[in-house]
């Protein structure tokens, strides 16, 4: 009996010290066969989301207001249907417009026409004091667009220091839009320092549409004079603080209102917004494909760049 329950002691021991072994060797052969799936480096096509809202568009836009819009006006609707087009065949899916483009709106809608628009995100802007009716003339706007809906809709180059208090009327209706859903974020676009300050101070709207470069030009200063540099220190300040505050960060004039005719100007200034940090997406007018291109390449190996400083 002892000799019995000694073997049947011994087997019990090693089977247990075998099944440990088991065990110790076991995470070692799995990890030598699992795939780490590495997070897909960012790009110029990502969609993001901005700030707080559920609202995603393409990290990268197609402005159509270069110079009012003359640019793209003056490439007629074949080429700028090309341009488009071409642009949402590489990915860019966002496309940003405004009622004071004049004659945009009609010019996008045979573009987009056949295209599924819920892979499409268009941002549209309306300019505050030229009609009672502002639901109306959005109205106007979905269909000369020949949308539905708009993913963005921002009040258009605010330039007071009042401006929250004198478009109090506008915002109640803009938030009323998107209770219909034929808004899905609001926001303002603001031209000059006195308007930047109210807008950092004001919790109301979705998104901020702000001029950032390196260089502060076409930016926003205290005399909003074109000619003159923005103060660049300050509305970086301003982005980061709407940025904290959960507002979506667009940024604009990033080729300095098309003045920045050095390729390398175009990437210090490239580079300089995508490191911030605080800008989730950028519209550019373009007008032609070598533009887009280039504007492609150059935030995309700004980002890995940002990923890289990060790492380091």
């Amino acid at each position: 009996m002892n000799n019995l329950n000694e073997i049947t002691r011994r087997k019990f021991l090693g089977s247990v010290a075998a099944g440990g072994a088991a065990v110790l060797a076991g995470p070692k052969l799995m990890a030598s066969e699992m795939v780490v799936n590495k997070p897909a480096k960012p790009t110029a096509t990502d969609l993001v989301t901005l700030g707080d809202s559920k609202v995603k568009i393409c990290r990268m836009g197609m402005g159509t207001g270069s110079r009012g819009g003359r640019i793209q006006r003056e490439l007629g609707q074949e080429k700028f249907t090309k341009l488009i087009r071409y642009g949402i065949d590489r990915g860019i899916t966002f496309i940003d417009t405004a009622d004071n483009y004049d004659g945009l709106h009609e010019m996008i809608k045979p573009t987009i026409k056949g295209l599924d628009r819920e892979k499409l995100q268009i941002l549209c802007k309306i300019w505050a004091g030229r009609s009672d009716d502002p639901l109306k003339e959005i109205d106007r706007f979905r269909k000369e667009v020949g949308t539905d809906y708009f993913d963005v809709l921002l009040i258009h180059c605010q330039r007071t220091h009042d401006w929250v208090e004198e478009r109090k009327r506008l915002r109640e209706l803009l938030d009323i839009a998107k209770e219909k859903k034929i808004i899905r974020a609001t926001g303002v676009s603001q031209h000059g320092l006195p308007a930047l300050r109210a807008t950092s101070a004001t919790d109301w709207g979705d998104v901020r549409l702000v001029r950032i470069n390196h260089e502060g030009e076409s930016m926003d200063n205290l005399k909003n004079k074109a000619s003159e540099p923005g103060n660049v220190k300050e509305v970086v300040q301003h982005l980061q603080k709407m940025h904290d505050q959960g507002k979506g960060i667009l940024g604009m004039k990033l080729i300095g209102n098309g003045n920045f005719q050095d390729a390398q100007k175009r990437r210090d200034s490239i580079n300089f917004v995508m490191g911030l940090g605080c800008v989730d997406a950028v519209t550019i007018g373009f007008k032609s494909q070598a533009e887009i291109d280039e504007a492609i390449t150059n935030i995309n190996n700004a980002l890995g760049q940002r990923e890289g400083n990060k790492q380091a």
